[in-house]
């Protein structure tokens, strides 16, 4: 779940999640038979926040976001987006969203210009609207030269921006996002969130799912979600402060073994990969810096560097995930 593009502007501020919410959800569930998928979750949503739903693939994010966009019935529980209830007034919710899923809901046999007008044909958005809209997706997405394209034959990164376009068209206050970077380059990513940022500034409420850790540092909250249930739900700096061990990186010349070795010495909690480096969670500082060179020595590692690290976003959901007892599923 982790990932090398870094955030495009300064953290966003903190918001009143109580103050205004225009999503809220409160013990929603959702059952496959004896499968939970969803597991009794609550949360609210600010107006004009991003909000980010961060876990691994299967862990119960395009579930929750079906549910309240009115696509899925809950099990149980309760939710009202925009006023509505997602039990009894799905269709009303429909008309306030925008909902762009992972698969990007674009037709690759018409062209970029006739997906913009079957969208608005779907939003009702006609006459002098349409061509002020229809013009500022093409010059949003960067789509204007290209406007009579197939769109099966764009590049993914400008299939993105246009499926973004798309679901804004009608100027939604609410636009859900699941997993809308899959995939993507991270230089697409990065130009994709800068065009989230501009929609939060004009007031958009944004939801959006992820499975990339460094995504969430773009968000104002962020849940973070596994086995169907949250587990964690603040900014992304209070959540850095629920890690309560220490962590040391350890530069090698073999990441992938030392990782591995490491799990199995005396006095660590957890090892893992770090980009080219490993991130050691130690019951205590001043032995593991000790312990480890050598350690790694007679596995015929050579240890060049540990230094005492701030917390990633990773080392945070993993660590909880261990204090539950339970394996993060991917």
């Amino acid at each position: 779940m982790s990932g090398s593009a870094s955030p495009p502007v300064s953290p966003r501020p903190p918001v009143d999640a109580e103050s205004r919410p225009v999503v809220q959800v409160h013990e929603l569930t959702r059952l496959f038979g004896d499968f939970v998928a969803v597991d009794h979750v609550t949360f609210s949503v600010a107006e004009g926040e991003i909000f980010g739903f961060l876990g691994p693939n299967g862990a119960g994010k395009t579930t929750t976001i079906k549910m309240l966009t009115g696509l899925l019935a809950p099990s149980s529980g309760n939710g009202r987006v925009a006023g509505f209830d997602v039990r009894k007034a799905s269709e009303s919710i429909k008309t306030r969203i925008g909902y762009m899923s992972q698969l990007f809901s674009l037709y690759g046999d018409l062209t970029v210009e006739e997906n913009i007008e079957f969208f608005a044909g779907l939003y009702d958005v006609t006459g002098s609207r349409f061509t002020a809209r229809r013009d500022w997706v093409l010059e949003m997405a960067g789509l204007t030269k290209h406007r009579t394209q197939m769109t099966a034959q764009l590049p993914l990164g400008w299939k993105q921006r246009l499926a973004l376009g798309c679901a804004v068209l009608h100027e939604p206050p609410i636009l859900f996002l699941d997993e809308p970077t899959s995939g993507v380059d991270p230089v697409s990513r990065r130009a994709f969130w800068e065009l989230i940022y501009s929609l939060s500034d004009r007031g958009t409420t944004v939801f959006v799912s992820t499975h990339y850790m460094e995504e969430a540092e773009y968000c104002n909250r962020l849940a973070l979600m596994n086995r169907g249930r949250i587990i964690a739900l603040d900014r992304p700096p209070a959540l850095r402060t629920q890690m309560a061990e220490p962590i040391l990186e350890v530069t090698v010349d073999d990441a992938s073994t030392a990782a591995r070795a490491l799990q199995h010495q005396p006095g660590i909690v957890e090892a893992a990969m770090f980009g080219r480096s490993v991130h050691v969670v130690v019951e205590d500082v001043a032995a593991a810096e000790a312990s480890i060179p050598p350690f790694l020595a007679a596995r015929g590692i050579t240890c060049t560097a540990i230094l005492p690290v701030r917390p990633s976003l990773e080392d945070v959901f993993v660590s909880l995930v261990r204090r539950e007892g339970g394996a993060v599923l991917g």
